[in-house]
């Protein structure tokens, strides 16, 4: 790639950017005002000042806009949760799949509208478990590939490995809820610490 078409492809990819991030704006604000229901393509475009065209080229539907993207693993972070196991599997499978959705190009405050109407919308709640267990099953994969790899066998490592990622999901939502619900201003890791020390003393009672 030329010097000349480096520039052009970042000023188009931050172009693209801030379009979508005007929509989802748009979006989660209308319906904050008005609820799911009440809300149409129509008014999302009118609102972010863009063709149904475009609207469509960014997001699939109403649904999709506030979703927003399913968050993706990193495949390095999978890599290192297998070879690099720490002493807290539950600790280490959260603070990966965290790492999806508290990056620094997350929008905290969209994040934080987002849960809530999803929480608040019987259709979007649906359609996010659905999300889950697509993930709850490549995460059981995960954590059985790491007991392979510290050379554990076993009948009942599936199960295991499931119950491991049950808990993770419990955690997660417990730390999204602190982060982006709560008031406070903790980081992810002081959320994860603290959930790991309160799931201990759960068990030890």
């Amino acid at each position: 790639m030329n010097d000349d078409v480096a520039p052009a492809v970042g000023l188009r990819a931050r172009k693209r950017a801030k379009t979508r991030s005007v929509i989802e704006h748009a979006a989660i604000a209308l319906v904050l005002e008005h609820g799911y229901d009440h809300v149409t393509v129509e008014m999302i475009c009118a609102a972010s000042e863009v063709s149904q065209r475009t609207f469509f080229n960014y997001f699939g539907s109403k649904e999709g806009v506030i979703l927003g993207p399913a968050p993706t693993l990193d495949d390095l972070d999978g890599k290192r949760f297998i070879s690099e196991p720490g002493n807290d599997i539950v600790h280490d499978l959260v603070r990966i799949m965290a790492s999806a959705l508290t990056d620094e190009s997350v929008d905290a405050e969209l994040l934080r509208s987002r849960l809530s109407i999803i929480t608040a919308t019987p259709e979007l709640l649906g359609r996010q478990m659905e999300w889950m267990v697509t993930q709850e099953n490549e995460l059981v994969g995960l954590v059985l590939a790491r007991f392979r790899a510290m050379g554990r066998t076993g009948d009942d490592l599936q199960d295991e490995a499931a119950m491991v990622v049950a808990l993770a999901f419990t955690v997660l939502r417990y730390t999204l809820q602190k982060l982006f619900v709560g008031p406070g201003a903790e980081s992810v890791e002081a959320i994860l610490t603290q959930a790991s020390a309160l799931i201990r003393r759960i068990a030890a009672e």
